[in-house]
């Protein structure tokens, strides 16, 4: 899986991501896995075209030493669609933002 991932997390840095994104995201029945929803402004065209497999989000990873931001794009309707693959340039740009927005604003210097 490609991702981007920031790693050697400290055990209080990891408390900080788990609580803000417990409170930010939508979790997952899998401990430390969240979605984040992609904004529609950044689909694809095929992605728009699919409009029965809105919305789409890419997975964050947390355990106690890293954190992963997955370069998939997903659909929360459907499983498998050929709108469903890896970040576009745009998309992998809003991923990579998101991650080090996060980490700034959590103050945590990874």
């Amino acid at each position: 899986m490609k991702q981007y991932v920031i790693d050697q997390l400290q055990e209080d840095d990891f408390f900080n991501l788990k609580e803000h994104l417990d409170k930010h995201l939508e979790t997952t029945m899998l401990e430390g896995i969240y979605w984040v929803d992609l904004p529609d402004h950044l689909y694809t065209e095929v992605q728009r075209q699919h409009q029965s497999c809105h919305p789409y989000y890419f997975a964050v990873n947390l355990n106690i030493r890293q954190i992963g931001f997955e370069w998939l794009i997903r659909s929360r309707q459907t499983l498998h669609c050929p709108c469903m693959g890896y970040a576009d340039s745009r998309q992998l740009d809003f991923i990579i933002r998101y991650a080090d927005a996060l980490l700034e604003k959590l103050k945590i210097r990874a």
